[in-house]
């Protein structure tokens, strides 16, 4: 046993976690971070509907044959049991709470975007407050202390939100969907949910009474504000035997003139390239940039910083968000790796540093103008 305190408190505290190794296998299952089996193809419908579930669009990449069962298991080990340390924060990821409650209170001219950590956004433009992957509260799993934990606070808190018109949900799985923040958002007799497809009994369940269960390109539209479910590259699951039976999405918005993309979460594909002609050009492309390594694991399913900023040049962007970064760990990188290899690449496309943003927890920016 290690004999500075410090030691002891990280022994104890991983073998208090020991009995919690009868949920590993479970918990294989459910990471966000795995991939999943390709079902078998089905002619009558589109292609991403299956007779088993849904899955990817067609030419998106596969998971990995040569990494199984095991090769996961020993990653869980790693990540949840032996590397439960919080990263060190730089002192200006995080606003303070005032400072953002002020920073929001002093944007009221023009749409706005508020990042409250990970993927979570509130949006405000065509009249409307759009919350995006709720995930506000502690813990990114079922299973509480034994699963991945933010280490940064949410920009803002539930109740200090501004009135919720929209929610869009990108995906079930926990770090973009969380129980406990959809249970304490108030007023779920006014909120529309935007909900890919057999993901909206979730919402019905827990007392919203407008919830819009979406394909993609299914197109909503509130008042002056429409958001388009266009395709992502991911996978489904929340439980045991749930694999794929929901389908995951990013976003299209317009309103004011403005057109922005929300990707939720995905990994790269042609697909974007397919978005970007049907959809382009986007005003401003949210893009994740975390939660690539290892690779084998992550690849189908999480863009790396480069891939983000190409996905974006796919989509015709003018300006870029990184986003999925800086707020849990689920990955191997180094936590604060994901901005610097994104502010490279974006340079190296062409992206001026106005034009790639990386911005603090809890900030609030004008939208780009429209062009």
């Amino acid at each position: 046993m290690p004999n500075d305190h410090a030691g002891r408190y990280i022994y104890r505290e991983r073998m208090m976690l020991l009995p919690g190794l009868r949920v590993l296998l479970p918990l294989a299952l459910l990471t966000a971070c795995a991939t999943s089996p390709e079902p078998r193809d089905v002619s009558d419908k589109p292609y991403h509907h299956t007779p088993t579930g849904f899955r990817n669009a067609e030419g998106s990449p596969r998971r990995a044959t040569t990494h199984g069962f095991s090769d996961r298991m020993k990653f869980l080990w790693k990540r949840i049991i032996m590397q439960r340390e919080t990263p060190e924060i730089p002192a200006d990821h995080v606003l303070p709470r005032q400072q953002a409650l002020a920073d929001l209170a002093a944007h009221t001219a023009n749409p706005t975007i508020t990042w409250l950590g990970h993927a979570a956004f509130l949006i405000r433009m065509g009249g409307k407050n759009v919350l995006t992957d709720p995930y506000l509260k502690k813990y990114a799993s079922p299973l509480g202390p034994l699963g991945p934990a933010r280490y940064a606070g949410p920009g803002l808190k539930v109740a200090e939100l501004p009135p919720i018109d929209v929610v869009i949900v990108s995906h079930n799985h926990y770090d973009h969907l969380d129980e406990a923040t959809i249970e304490a958002l108030p007023n779920k007799d006014r909120i529309t949910v935007l909900a890919p497809l057999r993901l909206g009994d979730f919402f019905r369940e827990r007392g919203y009474k407008n919830v819009r269960d979406v394909d993609w390109h299914d197109k909503v539209t509130f008042g002056e504000l429409s958001v388009t479910a266009l395709p992502a590259v991911h996978w489904s699951r929340r439980g045991l035997n749930d694999i794929n039976q929901t389908l995951w999405m990013g976003a299209m918005l317009e309103a004011d003139g403005r057109r922005l993309y929300f990707s939720g979460d995905t990994g790269y594909g042609p697909v974007f390239g397919e978005l970007g002609r049907r959809y382009g050009p986007f005003d401003l492309a949210l893009v994740p940039i975390g939660a690539y390594r290892p690779v084998w694991l992550m690849k189908t399913s999480h863009t790396n910083p480069e891939e983000a900023v190409q996905l974006g040049r796919d989509l015709k962007a003018r300006t870029l968000l990184a986003h999925h970064w800086g707020t849990v760990v689920l990955s191997d990188e180094p936590p604060f790796e994901p901005p610097q290899r994104f502010r490279a690449a974006a340079r190296a496309a062409g992206f001026d540093d106005d034009d790639a943003w990386i911005m603090k927890i809890g900030e609030t920016r004008d939208l780009p103008a429209a062009k």
